[in-house]
C-alpha cells in the first residue's frame, strides 16, 4: 500500500508539473486587450500607399500632398503630420473662438518669414563688410569693423534696442492677419502679405506667379542654409571675405 501511495503521489506531481506549461486558454483576454489600446499616431501621420518625392525610402507625410508651391515631400521628422491648431501661440484659446491655424499653414508661414530674413540678413552681412552703410546712419554704425562684431557694438551701444522695437512692432502687426485667419475672415494664403511693389506678380497667370513662389521659397531655404554656415565659419574665425577659416596647419587643429 506505502509503495501503491508514492505511485499515486508521484503521478499526481507530475500531472502538476505539466499543466504548468501548458497554454492557457486566455485568447479572448488577449483580444479584449488590444482591442482597448488606442490606434497608432504613426497611422495617422503617414500615407503608407506612397513615398516622399525627395526621401523614397521613407513614406510620404500625410499632409505633404503637393497642394503647396515648393512640396517635396521633406519632412524626414514629421513635424508638419503633428495635429496641432497654432492659432495659441498669437492669442490665447481663452479670449474668444476661433478656427485655428492647422500645422501646415503655420509652418509654411513660419518658413517664408525666416527665408525672407535669411534672405536680407545674408546679403546685409556681406554689405557691411563690404564697407556699405547707411547713409546719415553716424555712431556706431559707421565704426564698426565688420558684420561679426556688429552684434555685440549694438548691444553694447543701446542701439539693439531700437531695432528690437522695430522688429516687435513688424511681429506684432503681421500677426493681425493671422488671427483674421484663424477666426474664417481672411483667406490669405501663408506668407501672403500683397507685398510686391515692383509688380512681379501683375497681370501674370497663376501659373507664373506659382513659378515666381518657388523661386523665393527655394532661394529663402538656401540663404538659411547660406546664413548658417557664414555665421559659423566667421565664428571659427573666417571674419573676412571669402570667411576661410585660418588655419595655418591643418595638423595642428583640434576638434
Amino acid at each position: 500500500n506505502a509503495t501503491m501511495m508514492k505511485i499515486a503521489a508521484l503521478s499526481l506531481l507530475a500531472a502538476g508539473s505539466a499543466s504548468a506549461f501548458a497554454p492557457a486558454n486566455n485568447g479572448a483576454a488577449v483580444k479584449t486587450s488590444l482591442d482597448a489600446m488606442p490606434d497608432r499616431m504613426w497611422n495617422k501621420m503617414v500615407d503608407k500607399t506612397q513615398r516622399s518625392a525627395s526621401m523614397p525610402f521613407l513614406p510620404r507625410p500625410i499632409n505633404l500632398d503637393g497642394s503647396y508651391v515648393g512640396d517635396v515631400g521633406f519632412d524626414p521628422f514629421y513635424l508638419s503630420s503633428i495635429d496641432k491648431n497654432f492659432a495659441g501661440f498669437i492669442q490665447p484659446p481663452s479670449w474668444e473662438e476661433t478656427n485655428g491655424l492647422p500645422t501646415l499653414y503655420w509652418m509654411r508661414e513660419a518658413e517664408l518669414k525666416h527665408g525672407r530674413i535669411a534672405m536680407m540678413a545674408f546679403a546685409g552681412w556681406l554689405a557691411t563688410d563690404f564697407g556699405v552703410r547707411f547713409p546719415g546712419a553716424g555712431e556706431p554704425y559707421t565704426s564698426v569693423p565688420n558684420a561679426f562684431s556688429a552684434h555685440n557694438i549694438m548691444v553694447d551701444s543701446g542701439a539693439m534696442w531700437v531695432m528690437l522695437s522695430l522688429i516687435g512692432f513688424i511681429e506684432i502687426s503681421t500677426a493681425a492677419v493671422l488671427v483674421e485667419v484663424s477666426k474664417g475672415e481672411n483667406d490669405r494664403e501663408a506668407g501672403d502679405f500683397c507685398f510686391d511693389p515692383l509688380g512681379f506678380c501683375k497681370g501674370k497667370s497663376a501659373d507664373a506667379i506659382n513659378t515666381m513662389k518657388l523661386k523665393e521659397l527655394q532661394n529663402g531655404r538656401a540663404a538659411m542654409m547660406a546664413f548658417g554656415g557664414l555665421a559659423t565659419q566667421t565664428a571659427l574665425g573666417g571674419v573676412d571675405f571669402p570667411y576661410l577659416v585660418p588655419y595655418p596647419n591643418v595638423a595642428d587643429v583640434t576638434w
